[in-house]
């Protein structure tokens, strides 16, 4: 998600620039809107189908880490109840293969992040593009002349938000095509 941040980031600066630079007169006329770009992508159809699949990996990977995790716990354990009766050696040994493979979880524990955030972002790419283009047609259809993601706004009235209305036609198919009708 860290997309959506830069574009949070992009867009509230793009909006400060905007009323910068023009006359008093002018920002008056100006019409913005705000949307929830996060909450807009994973309300969603393909948002939530992307969420319950990332949900399924996590969780499996998430007990396979448990499970190797509670084994070294219990080697860890043993360790520390046998140092008063194993050699030095033995014990150094012992200790030293425990940490050896406490590494190796750290290490897969890593690996496994990576892979969530790389299909965390082969899954929502799509959607966010799709949203993207559905803010673009909004924006253009009813004259809106700044959109900004609601995460940089501290306030905004209700009727500015243009996230249901965005989440409404991306699950009804309105990705491509046709812009709507304006609103009254």
């Amino acid at each position: 998600m860290t997309r959506l941040r830069t574009l949070s980031t992009l867009l509230a600066s793009a909006f400060a620039v905007a009323l910068f630079f023009l006359s008093g007169e002018a920002a008056a006329q100006m019409k913005v809107a705000v949307i929830d770009v996060q909450r807009a992508v994973a309300s969603t159809e393909d948002g939530l189908r992307a969420q319950a699949t990332l949900k399924k990996l996590f969780d499996s990977r998430q007990q396979e880490l448990n499970k190797k995790q509670t084994d070294l716990q219990r080697q860890r354990e043993d360790i520390d109840k046998q140092s008063k009766v194993l050699s030095k050696e033995a014990l150094q040994k012992r200790a030293d293969e425990w940490q050896k493979q406490m590494m190796e979880l750290q290490a897969v524990f890593v690996e496994y992040n990576k892979e969530l955030e790389k299909k965390q972002k082969e899954l929502t790419d799509p959607v966010i593009e799709k949203v993207m283009a559905i803010i673009k047609r909004l924006a253009t259809s009813e004259n809106i002349d700044l959109v900004v993601d609601k995460a940089t706004v501290a306030y905004a009235r209700g009727d500015l938000d243009l996230t249901d209305r965005c989440v409404q036609m991306y699950n009804s198919g309105g990705g491509g095509g046709a812009a709507p009708a304006p609103k009254k």
